[in-house]
């Protein structure tokens, strides 16, 4: 059983930046793609970035593409997303989850692909 916990959200306005991170234990961290998801209110929880194992793949969202960075520290087994040029449709619970199997490259997108969620960190956007 893997645990994360996301932090870093909060209410910015339009066109600021905030960096979410996410601490992870119970699992081998470096062996899985790792990835971030959204869900707003009366909306299905939706996949924005993704990154490998190692790092060095990443797949974005081609709503958040250009302005969000996802990475990973493996030897302090966190993952970050840097959003910046924020919107107002950015608002949402942002979570961090793990791919179900190992090695995978980061090209899964649904929530299906990942078997272990954190709480959720709250981004609001004000416009």
């Amino acid at each position: 059983q893997v645990q994360l916990v996301e932090s870093g959200g909060g209410l910015v306005q339009a066109g600021g930046s905030l960096r979410l991170s996410c601490a992870a234990s119970g699992r081998t961290f470096s062996h899985y793609a790792m990835g971030w998801f959204r869900q707003a209110p009366g909306k299905e929880r939706e996949f924005v970035a993704g990154i490998g194992f190692s790092g060095a793949i990443t797949k974005y969202a081609d709503s958040v593409k250009g302005r969000f960075i996802i990475s990973r520290v493996n030897a302090n087994s966190t993952l970050s997303l840097q959003m910046n040029s924020l919107k107002a449709e950015d608002t949402a619970v942002y979570y961090c989850a793990v791919d179900r199997l190992r090695w995978r490259p980061p090209v899964y997108t649904t929530a299906t692909d990942f078997d272990s969620w954190g709480q959720g960190t709250q981004v609001t956007v004000s416009s």
